[in-house]
């Protein structure tokens, strides 16, 4: 009896505590224009999955990329991509009581087109990816949100096979190792998985390592990096060459052990692959193509961490950039730039299929979803 009324006292706890949490969407575009807005963020209902409209921020150019705080109260954003000459990270706070998004500063990017920034899992340290001239930027976050000046910035001029889209260094994304001890970065120029160590007590935190890269492929691209939640295995996808290259992962050594195609076999040409999520059971990863088929790549993971491919679900929209899983794991949400469209799919846990559920988001040119529970 007394298990019983334990029982009954913890689920209610559990349930008090889940309704007493919110789950927000937050939308980054290619605005081009301030008085357009450029953030848009949407309460969702993890019952119905639809999204409501709950703030909006202008003023700011080509928020391309977002990346949130761990503890939910801080946006940050990949601003002025795309504009010659610019690029820059920016801060903005997000009070769901007041319903704001608000802008605290800006500092430059270190490097033009800015297409990718990390936060410290200690909250303390931001970490972001300049495209079009190859290079990381690192930046102390101050307590109350805003980031500080610039404490490294590394730039690389190796290219790799490609002649039209590989002259040089395209670092694509920043992304932290599980333990945030290692910033791991794919650079689709150079057709590198570039890896430094990362130390959090330092006032220069990225460390060269003994491995300062992984060779990928030739003509691969390297574009997006997520790990396991396990921490064992590493999955990059591959841009260029439509390919998931899985690694086994250890202190900062990754070990190739599967190459597999994100996109049909039926599709030879003609097509980008883009965003990859695994999801938070483990069980399941999620790739983007874009081009003659926008699709989202459904793969089953196995108990030593391969990938089979098992299904293709259309992103009903055109040119999926990047998309994202919510906390829960229920709702994968994904973003159609060239159709300037935002589609909610319900994810079956057994099989990992997706099916559209709610209505469609308008906004224009989005380019970037992220998903907190707060």
């Amino acid at each position: 009896m007394k298990q019983k009324i334990y029982s009954s006292i913890i689920a209610f706890l559990l349930t008090i505590n889940l309704f007493s949490q919110n789950t927000y969407v937050f939308l980054g575009s290619y605005n081009r224009d301030k008085t357009a807005e450029a953030i848009q963020v949407y309460q969702l209902d993890t019952l119905s999955g639809k999204l409501t409209k709950f703030t909006s921020v202008k003023n700011v150019v080509n928020p391309s990329y977002l990346t949130i705080s761990p503890n939910g109260k801080y946006i940050y954003a990949c601003t002025d991509t795309k504009t010659p000459n610019a690029g820059s990270v920016s801060s903005f706070e997000f009070n769901p009581s007041a319903k704001t998004l608000t802008f605290l500063n800006s500092q430059r990017s270190g490097g033009e087109n800015p297409v990718y920034a990390s936060v410290h899992k200690n909250g303390k340290w931001l970490a972001n990816a300049n495209y079009t001239e190859g290079s990381v930027s690192v930046y102390p976050l101050l307590e109350n949100g805003k980031i500080d000046s610039i404490a490294q910035n590394f730039q690389y001029v190796d290219g790799s096979v490609n002649k039209d889209r590989q002259t040089r260094s395209h670092v694509h994304s920043a992304v932290f190792s599980p333990q945030c001890d290692y910033l791991f970065l794919p650079d689709l120029g150079a057709d590198k998985i570039r890896c430094y160590a990362f130390d959090e007590n330092l006032k220069k935190p990225l460390i060269e390592t003994k491995n300062p890269f992984t060779k990928t492929d030739l003509e691969a691209g390297p574009r997006d990096f997520t790990f396991h939640p396990n921490q064992k295995w590493g999955y990059c996808i591959e841009e260029m060459a439509g390919q998931i290259s899985v690694y086994n992962y250890e202190n900062g050594v990754l070990n190739k052990i599967q190459r597999i195609a994100t996109h049909p076999d039926k599709i030879k040409e003609g097509f980008e692959s883009s965003d990859i999520h695994i999801s938070p059971d483990g069980k399941f990863l999620y790739a983007t193509n874009r081009g003659k088929e926008n699709n989202i790549a459904i793969f089953s993971i196995n108990e030593n961490g391969l990938l089979k491919s098992i299904d293709y679900q259309s992103t009903l929209g055109k040119h999926p950039r990047v998309f994202a899983l919510d906390e829960s794991g229920k709702f994968l949400v994904a973003s159609n730039v060239l159709t300037g469209n935002v589609i909610v799919f319900k994810r079956d846990s057994k099989t990992g299929l997706l099916k559209k559920i709610g209505k469609q988001i308008k906004m224009e040119n989005v380019s970037c979803v992220q998903i907190k529970q707060i």
